[in-house]
């Protein structure tokens, strides 16, 4: 080989070398686990939409300070084991720089220290307060908490009088961490829980459940839960005749339980962000143009399908990610620190403010009372 070949050789294998590194870098990698499929799919199925959606449109504008992101989106279908084994797929094998999900509390609960653990942020799309208390370094959240949707439902009833209440919860890791909200909480408001039923969260029919709680003659009824078999519980009470006033949790923002519980349904009150009514919202509201963008968007690409507060979990978990990367580049330890200091961030949950002892950002303003009225969701009088 002559001199010249050799130097030309050498000259475009230190290009190469050169330019790989540069290339690596115009990518970055964020994970997500989530209920696609399954009985939880109601969660998850949104929550992927929304995601999709978010990293095309970011692509489309360049990206993350110039990095293009590879969205690897992976089903759990609301298998907790399931969950963790994708987990650690998403980490140990495709090195993903962040992880969003899982759908549900029992899947975030079992996957958060194998994250903390692995120094990889997870940014938990499900609810209960469990997941982000005690406070884990890598571990974050962006539902808001279920002891101040607990609250709000406290301060209505003690607003109207109401002191003896029944509560229905289902068996996942959500209606379990609910119920143990309502239970410390209640004395603060000088609430009675006469009793309290636990119930299969695939149940098709609630009517036993329901027919307990009316025997005991409570003022109200709670009813914590996140999956379909929550808009059983109105139906039963209303075939019996039992009109006391229906509480649910913020696991009840998705009109479909709504469309599924039918004229049922009419009157039920439960907290939830502002995204489910942002047509109402007054125009100097900071939340009103996101949220009215979010839902102009997702029904772009969703065929016309309305957004439910469960997508927007995953908006939030999206976009806090992409700001504490713009900010601390991709550096996991500068980006998570970044997170936690993020400060007034709007979201679609609301708007929030981290920091070292508060890895959900969300405070009681988070919240509105809402109402069905006329089979469409609306601020509660």
């Amino acid at each position: 080989m002559s001199m010249i070949r050799k130097v030309t050789l050498l000259s475009v294998c230190a290009m190469l070398l050169a330019v790989l590194p540069a290339a690596a870098a115009e990518t970055i990698k964020i994970g997500a686990v989530l209920a696609v499929t399954g009985p939880a799919a109601f969660l998850g199925a949104p929550e992927a939409k929304t995601l999709e959606m978010l990293a095309a449109q970011v692509n489309a504008a360049g990206g993350i300070k110039g990095m293009k992101v590879e969205l690897l989106i992976k089903d759990t279908a609301g298998d907790a084991e399931k969950a963790l084994s994708l987990a650690k797929q998403l980490v140990e094998e495709e090195k993903v720089f962040a992880v969003i999900g899982p759908s549900t509390s029992g899947e975030s609960m079992k996957i958060k220290q194998y994250l903390d653990e692995n120094a990889t942020l997870l940014l938990s799309c499900a609810a209960a307060e469990s997941i982000t208390t005690p406070i884990m370094k890598w571990v974050f959240k962006t539902p808001q908490n279920d002891a101040n949707a607990a609250r709000w439902i406290f301060t209505d009833m003690k607003k109207k009088g109401l002191k003896k209440i029944g509560v229905l919860a289902s068996n996942s890791g959500f209606g379990k961490a609910g119920q143990a909200q309502l239970e410390k909480l209640a004395p603060e408001f000088g609430i009675e829980i006469a009793i309290a039923e636990t119930y299969d969260k695939a149940a098709v029919d609630l009517d036993a459940e329901v027919t307990k709680l009316k025997s005991k003659n409570v003022e109200a009824v709670v009813n914590w839960s996140i999956e379909p078999a929550q808009s059983k519980v109105p139906v039963s009470m209303r075939k019996m005749g039992w009109m006391v006033p229906l509480y649910q949790s913020h696991g009840f923002g998705n009109i479909k339980y709504v469309e599924a519980a039918g004229p049922a349904a009419e009157g039920i009150l439960f907290p939830a962000g502002r995204l489910l009514v942002a047509d109402g919202l007054a125009d100097a509201n900071p939340q009103k143009a996101l949220l009215l963008k979010y839902k102009k968007d997702y029904a772009a690409v969703a065929g016309g399908e309305a957004p439910s507060t469960f997508g927007g979990h995953a908006y939030d978990a999206f976009t806090l990610l992409a700001k504490a990367i713009e900010i601390g580049g991709p550096d996991k330890e500068k980006a998570r620190a970044a997170l936690e200091g993020l400060k007034g961030f709007v979201g679609t949950a609301g708007i929030f403010t981290f920091s070292p002892t508060d890895h959900n950002g969300l405070g009681m303003d988070a919240f509105e009372l809402l109402t069905v009225k006329g089979g469409k969701f609306a601020l509660a009088p």
